[in-house]
This record gives C-alpha cells, structure tokens and sequence, in this order.
C-alpha cells in the first residue's frame, strides 16, 4: 500500500504552555528554563513558552513575563505564547514576544466553560484580538478548539469550523491550528474536514493539534500526514489536557511522534532521548508518570 508522506514535518512543543498548566504543582521558573532549554538542545524549533492570563485563573502561568526574561534568545528557535483576550496581547507585546496563538472555541459550550463567553461573541473578541497583534507587528497563530467534537454537544458541523477559518484568514494571520481539544477525532473525522479546508486556506501553513484521549493520536497524525498537513502540536512525555474537560487525556507526545516519524524515515530534527531526558526530570519533580511511551524507555 502506498502511503503519501512527507518527506520531513515540524513538530511544534507546547509543553511548557499546554502541559504545565494542566498541573497543580507550580513549576519553579528556574526548571522551566531548564526544561525550555533541553528541549531546543533536542532540535525543538517552535516552542509554546507560556500563556498570558489572569494568575489568579491560571496560576502556573503568573511567571509569564519573567520566563521570557530569562529565556536565552536565539535566530532560529521561535517561542510563542498563548493569549485569550486584549490584555493578553498587550502583554504579550510589551514582553517583547513577536508570536502569539489566539485560540476560540467552535463549541458553544465549551467556550461558555473556558472562555466565559458564547461561541459568537468569543469569534468577535479574537478577530479584535488579531487586529490588535497585527498592529503590533506580531505573527499570528489563530486556533481553533474542540474543531473535531465536544463533550458537551457531540459532533461539531464542520461549516462552522469552515467559516471560523475564513473570518480569520479575512483579516489576517499566518498559521491556522485545528485542535482536536477533547480528542474526539478519528482518521475519517480528520480526512473529511482537512480535505474541506485546505482549498480553504491557500498557502496559510495548518497544525494539527491532538490530544490523545480515546488513544488515536497517532493514528490521526498519519491521515493528516496522507492529507497534506505536515506540522503538528506535541507535548513532551504526553503532558497537558483540557481542565474543562472531564477526563481528558494529554497532546500527542513529543518523543513517541518524533519515534513513528523515524520509522516512517519521515524528518523532525530532534533527538528523542534529549527529550525524554527533560520528560524524566519533571516526572521527578512531579513524582508522577505521564501518559508517553517512548521516554520510559530512556531510563
């Protein structure tokens, strides 16, 4: 059978974002530097550091403005941060970061939950949101939650993730993340809207970001690979999960996507066991086992 691959994908990291705020542990600043660091001596190019919210809502992020502080600068390692409302990109601005993520719900309820607010109203707020980043110069990730089903009200009409992504693209971004948020999808689900929206989106680069809920996370990554997608959200052992979704399970993991795209002789540019290496020193400091495979095999 032949599958058509890419030759090379890009593996974006949102563990430090995605992973450590779904932990009630505060991470000390000083590990998560060191974490952060061992992931770009792995290979990791484009790195989600943080996310600009309220402490009191997220605490693990309160330190927002003073990891960015001390992390070490590089031409060729792009950190980004996740922002939810006005005051989030202005802080994100005078941080000094050029890459944020906008992210709403194509759930109604589920934004209700996260955001405080109703589907339509959440798809204003972020457009007002991108028109202020794009005055600031900034690069613009729009994303987009619960894209492939809900919790709460079961499947999601791919029309309005269409229209989502054309209200979006309209008014100016660079990159599109669908964002299977309560792992609901499976290969058909990924193949029929990935088919539907890359007429859609030109030359606008898509991620696809998975959580691995129902255990078909890598499974997905190889239809939307079949598809065209060729870049993809993970997090390092496995971490991360919705708070707002009950029994929701962690991003795809960094090491075991880096692993089936070795045996695919599919290019990432990162080293495994350099991440698992990170992958162990928070399950230490943790003192817990994360959902990934590959980096238990490390030890």
């Amino acid at each position: 059978m032949h599958l058509n691959l890419p030759n090379k994908v890009t593996l974006i990291e949102v563990g430090p974002r995605d992973g450590f705020q779904f932990e009630k542990r505060i991470i000390p600043t000083n590990l998560k530097v060191e974490i952060i660091s061992g992931l770009v001596d792995a290979g990791l190019r484009d790195i989600q550091v943080t996310s600009f919210v309220h402490p009191d809502v997220v605490p693990q992020m309160a330190d927002a403005e003073d990891l960015l502080r001390r992390l070490l600068k590089r031409n060729d390692v792009r950190y980004s941060a996740l922002v939810l409302n006005e005051k989030g990109v202005e802080r994100a601005h005078l941080s000094g970061l050029q890459h944020i993520e906008i992210s709403i719900s194509a759930s109604d309820t589920h934004s209700r939950k996260n955001a405080g607010m109703p589907f339509e109203k959440a798809l204003e707020m972020g457009k007002d949101m991108v028109r202020l980043a794009r005055e600031y110069n900034m690069e613009i990730r729009a994303g987009i939650q619960c894209a492939f089903g809900c919790v709460y009200e079961g499947r999601i009409p791919e029309e309005r993730v269409l229209k989502i992504t054309t209200e979006f693209l309209k008014i100016g971004i660079q990159t599109l993340a669908i964002s299977d948020t309560t792992g609901m999808a499976d290969p058909r689900l990924i193949k029929n809207l990935i088919k539907k929206l890359m007429p859609e989106v030109g030359n606008t680069p898509v991620v696809l970001h998975l959580h691995d809920t129902r255990g078909l996370g890598l499974v997905n990554v190889m239809s939307a690979m079949e598809c065209g997608v060729t870049r993809f959200d993970t997090a390092l052992a496995g971490m991360g999960g919705c708070p707002f979704v009950s029994g929701a399970a962690g991003n795809i993991a960094t090491e075991d996507t880096v692993n089936l795209m070795r045996s695919l002789n599919i290019k990432t540019g990162i080293d495994i066991s350099k991440v698992a290496t990170c992958s162990q020193k928070l399950e230490d400091f943790f003192e817990k086992r994360f959902s990934g495979k590959m980096h238990r095999l490390m030890r």
